[in-house]
């Protein structure tokens, strides 16, 4: 038998309280609850060593992805970040003024800025990610392949669920 976890504790207390109640979901969501909030101050702790905040590490790891030159405009930008406008322009304004990135017009659209990485900023993005992807391979190196590799296709499979709904 596995160790009890606080929401097996949880979960026993609501089938004192309420016998009918089926509680398994709660356990579920509970638990992928308290692993993000975990993986979250993990994350936010190697992004605060590289003077970003995970926000901002969003922002620059999109840019990076985005190839060479390294640019998008502020709207597929916050459409790739998955942000409000109003988030994304907070973000902007802190990266520049800490010289990540620079904002430009489009030379095909005057009317339309550009994002783009400084050579700053991507020197800071590419140290960063290197060290995200260790973090995120540490607090992961608790499940064995076969494991991440179920639990990747399970999650994904809710996660399209979720999303047709």
């Amino acid at each position: 038998m596995h160790d009890q976890d606080h929401l097996d504790f949880i979960q026993s207390q609501w089938l004192r309280e309420k016998p009918s109640l089926d509680t398994r979901s709660m356990g579920l969501v509970g638990r992928m609850y308290r692993l993000q909030h975990l993986i979250r101050d993990e994350i936010d702790e190697c992004h605060k060593a590289f003077g970003l905040r995970s926000g901002e590490f969003d922002v620059l790891a999109t840019l990076l992805r985005a190839g060479e030159p390294w640019c998008l405009t502020p709207t597929a930008l916050f459409q790739a970040a998955m942000l409000s406008s109003g988030a994304m322009t907070n973000r902007l304004n802190r990266l520049e003024e800490a010289g990540l990135i620079r904002r430009e017009a489009a030379p095909d659209d005057r009317r339309s800025l550009l994002v783009i990485l400084t050579a700053e900023g991507k020197e800071k993005i590419d140290q960063a990610i290197e060290a995200h992807v260790a973090t995120l391979d540490r607090v992961t190196s608790i499940l064995s392949e076969q494991q991440t590799q179920h639990m990747d296709q399970l999650l994904k499979d809710w996660l399209r669920g979720l999303e047709q709904l």
